[in-house]
């Protein structure tokens, strides 16, 4: 395999470098390409994971399905792909965008810096998910009205990113079953 880069961006979103993608993340995080996906079953609910405590950002913290770098060249749809396998151990169809323009920050209790322009998707899971328990130390399908009370009450119990996005789609209820029904 070759090298795992991440691909760099300006502040208007235009490609300007890579960088090693386990190296990147740090205090000085410079902004870069990424991707989140929401998993939504037949039964209408969200797959939520718990980071694996081996993670260098927010071990051990609920968020969304699951996170991902494009490699350079890749397109984050190719990479959502590819990191559902890896992470998920399952494919993925129906993938489609909910948050193109998601961008954020954040710094976790470590220090280290989240920093990226972080399309958000929304998928059906083909299959039975099988987590790699070096990503996810465990995982459950919730009710959409359920993560969001969490987001909006207990904020801090969720990623900070997956909080944003949460806000983002706006009110469970009315805007995101809609958008999720698959």
């Amino acid at each position: 395999m070759d090298q795992d880069l991440v691909v760099l961006v300006d502040d208007d979103g235009n490609a300007c470098g890579t960088a090693d993608r386990v190296a990147v993340h740090g205090p000085d995080t410079p902004l870069h390409y990424a991707f989140s996906c929401h998993l939504v079953d037949e039964n209408g609910r969200l797959l939520i994971t718990r980071r694996a405590l081996g993670k260098k950002t927010w071990p051990g913290v609920w968020t969304n399905s699951f996170c991902g770098h494009p490699r350079p060249g890749e397109t984050a749809e190719n990479a959502l792909h590819r990191y559902s396998r890896r992470e998920l151990g399952v494919d993925v169809d129906d993938v489609r965008p909910i948050l193109p323009d998601f961008r954020y920050r954040a710094v976790d209790a470590g220090g280290v810096v989240e920093n990226e322009i972080c399309p958000v998707f929304l998928a059906r899971p083909l299959g039975h998910v099988e987590p790699n328990p070096d990503e996810v130390m465990e995982c459950a399908w919730a009710s959409v009205d359920d993560i969001w009370a969490i987001a909006h009450r207990t904020p801090w119990l969720l990623s900070p990113w997956f909080v944003e996005q949460v806000h983002a789609l706006g009110p469970a209820a009315d805007a995101y079953p809609r958008r999720a029904a698959l």
